[in-house]
This record gives structure tokens, sequence and C-alpha cells, in this order.
């Protein structure tokens, strides 16, 4: 079997991050089959998710923000239950980030329920990641203060800034516009942090970026995931693009060497050359086990 060309797997990989486009446009646009696209995009998560545990390691980070967004996998949460043939991960889906507040590394990021289930493994791969005693700022879910205690014991400074929303206006313009922030309310459970410090702005900037990058993230839409599977794939790839790909217009340098793990601005060539180095070459498939072939006989002469 043939590996598409690079410039061909490139293309494909720009639709699916800076695009902002599904696997279905994509293919289209590309000129390329759906399964080809779905098949890019599994091995390019992969290797981005091996590639980002690998590296993103002993980073120096003071502030960490940390948040979760919301996506479905299959069908709505209220809608599981009449949907048809759904999977056992149908349902919504929640993919927790935590970024570096002054340099804009993704430090980590994970994907699961709203709850101490996927709070306590998350804080304790930032900790694996993070050197020092960083400043921690999350929102109010209270399944933050005792998953950064079991993760970090006392060496943490960490507060919750909780945003009270108002109600106005119809139903209408309440779904199609976001809610007003009325007033904040600043909880601090260890440390000292800095007072000046406890914000999730850029958390929730890069939330944004999250929407505008991956189709499956828009709401208001017919785009979802169909599988978490995948949903964990377009992640990674994203995660790995923004650090390492992506300039950021303030830094005028990726996240990845504004945090000092690389002193090289990569491009789409590097990120395709990854994702090929690490995925190995397609072979031909061979005979079935346990199929027997028999030689193909040829017509005999009637007597």
């Amino acid at each position: 079997m043939r590996r598409l060309p690079p410039g061909k797997r490139i293309q494909i990989l720009k639709a699916l991050t800076r695009g902002g486009c599904s696997m279905r446009a994509t293919a289209e646009m590309c000129d390329v089959s759906l399964n080809t696209v779905k098949k890019l995009l599994g091995e390019a998560g992969r290797a981005c998710a091996a590639y980002h545990d690998e590296i993103v390691r002993g980073v120096k980070s003071e502030r960490i923000q940390v948040d979760e967004i919301w996506s479905f996998v299959y069908a709505k949460q209220a809608h599981v239950e009449r949907a048809k043939k759904a999977p056992p991960e149908a349902g919504d889906a929640w993919t927790w980030t935590a970024i570096d507040a002054d340099n804009k590394l993704l430090i980590s990021w994970m994907i699961g329920p709203r709850d101490m289930t996927t709070a306590a493994p998350f804080l304790f791969d930032i900790r694996d990641r993070v050197v020092g005693r960083p400043q921690i700022t999350s929102d109010g879910l209270s399944a933050y203060p005792g998953a950064v205690e079991m993760a970090f014991g006392a060496d943490v400074d960490f507060a919750q800034l909780i945003k009270i929303y108002g109600n106005e206006g119809d139903e209408a313009e309440r779904r199609y516009s976001p809610p007003v922030c009325k007033k904040t309310v600043t909880k601090i459970h260890q440390g000292n942090p800095d007072p000046a410090a406890i914000n999730t702005s850029f958390v929730e900037r890069h939330n944004l970026t999250m929407r505008m990058n991956m189709r499956r993230f828009t709401r208001l839409t017919n785009a979802f995931s169909k599988r978490l599977e995948y949903l964990s794939y377009a992640v990674a790839l994203d995660t790995v693009h923004y650090n390492f790909v992506r300039r950021h217009q303030t830094l005028r340098v990726t996240p990845a060497q504004a945090a000092g793990l690389t002193d090289h601005w990569y491009e789409y060539d590097w990120l395709e050359a990854m994702i090929a180095d690490r995925t190995p070459r397609p072979q031909k498939p061979g005979p079935k086990v346990g199929t027997k072939y028999r030689p193909r006989q040829g017509r005999g002469k009637s007597e």
C-alpha cells in the first residue's frame, strides 16, 4: 500500500487544524476519500499524543489556568436514551485543559466526565509536567480543591474564580448570546496566591481557539464527534499544532519557544514528517490466515 505524498498530507492537516473543517469537508476539498482523512487523523492523533507526552516535561510555570470545554459524542446527554445504536461513550464529553498564563503553553489536556474521576488524574498529570511551586486558578467546579490537594499537597498556591451570571433577556436571546457576568467571587484554598493573577481569561480564550480550529467543537451546529476515539485524536493534533506550529500573535513565537521547550518555529512540513516517522509504513496485505488459495485452472478441451 502507498502513503499519500507529503504535500497532500500537509493539505489535509491544514484543513483539520487551521481550516477548522470537518473530516467530510476536508475529504471533498483535498479530493481524497473520507477513510483516507480518518486514517491520517488517527495516525496524527496517536503520534501527537506521544510527542506531547514526551516533550512537554519540566515546564517552569508560575501561573497556570485550568478549565473545561464541553462537546458531545454521538448524541447529547439528554438524547442518548433514544439514540439508535449509541456507543457506550455517547453523551457529554468534557475536555480539560491547563494553560500557562505567561507563555500560553498548553501544558496538559484530558477528556472525561466533569467530576473527580477526571479532575484527579488531570491534576496529577499537570504535577508531573511542571517544576517549582505554581499558582493555579480554576473556575468554581467543586472537584478542583480536592484534586489540587491530592496532586500538589501544600506545594501550590490555589484559588478559584467563581463567576456569577445573570438571566436577562428572553429564552432565544439567552440561547444565542453569551450570558452577562454580574460579578466574580474569589476563594483562596491553599497558599498565598497573587490576587492580580487570579483569573481564567487566557484558558477561556484558548477555548475559543479550540472551537475555531476544530469543527467538532463548534456549538449550535450539526458538527459533533461520532466516536470518542476520534475526538481524542483531534485534540492531540490540535495541541501539538498550537504549541509547536502556530505562532502566538502577542508573543511573536510559538508557545513551545516561549516556554523554552525548543528554539525553533516548526511548520507543517515538520508536523507531517514527525507524524510519518512515528507511524509504521503501510504494508501490503497478505493472505488471510486459514484461507486456502487454489491456482486458477484453465478451461479444459471438450472430448
